[in-house]
């Protein structure tokens, strides 16, 4: 039987170096891969280029990793959140890629299913298509878009398997299922991993030959980027 499981985030994360390429899941600050964070954060790595939909906020997510100057160039799609992103990015500290939402995703889609590359009309007539090859398909003009290279992923899911079977919930859904098998290794960090045969096969979003390793994750904050409350 498949087993995907290690002990812990330690375990998890093993091979990981100064200067890779990390792709993060996640929507905001939902979903996100905390324990992954936490422990990159812990081992003090540097120079590293992510690939996430956002940077996190000052004080959790990617920020922590920001907070320690451990990012040199951040591929992302919003990062409005986070003021220390800001502060590097504007003095010159942080090298900065932001690209259309749609084409972040469909490009950590590509590495996954084995594509060099697509086409898309996000970004065509723009910077975004600056020194890049253009092609008319019907009549109208796309740019062309490399997949990601990307030494691990990080993704969080809410249940999983022993075998590496994945369930997500909510936005959660946004980015993680797309980036599991688009790196050389995919870590999963679950909030309930169960035996094989314990998830409903109709439910499983991303089967398990797309994640190298498995662990339950512990004490998930789960925060709330922007808390709205009604006026009374």
């Amino acid at each position: 039987m498949i087993n995907k499981k290690v002990a812990g985030v330690s375990e998890a994360l093993q091979g990981v170096k100064n200067d890779m390429t990390f792709m993060f899941g996640g929507f905001g600050l939902s979903g996100i891969p905390e324990n992954s964070i936490a422990h990159l954060v812990k081992l003090g790595v540097k120079g590293l280029t992510c690939i996430s939909n956002n940077a996190g906020v000052d004080d959790f997510g990617l920020g922590l990793l920001l907070q320690e100057k451990q990012i040199k160039k951040m591929i992302s799609s919003y990062v409005g959140e986070n003021d220390e992103f800001e502060r590097q990015m504007l003095s010159g500290e942080l090298n900065v890629e932001l690209i259309p939402q749609g084409t972040l995703a469909e490009r950590c889609r590509a590495a996954q299913a084995g594509f060099p590359a697509i086409y898309t009309p996000a970004g065509f007539g723009t910077e975004v298509a600056e020194g890049k090859e253009t092609r008319e398909f019907d009549g109208k003009m796309y740019v062309l878009e490399h997949a990601f290279k990307a030494d691990f992923a990080f993704v969080k899911a809410w249940k999983g398997d022993e075998a590496g079977n994945l369930i997500f919930k909510g936005t959660a859904r946004n980015f993680n299922p797309n980036m599991c098998g688009a790196a050389k290794i995919t870590v999963a960090e679950v909030e309930e991993l169960l035996p094989v045969g314990e998830l409903d096969p109709n439910q499983i979003h991303v089967p398990g030959i797309f994640v190298k390793r498995i662990f339950h994750g512990q004490h998930f904050e789960k925060r709330i980027e922007q808390r709205t409350v009604r006026q009374r």
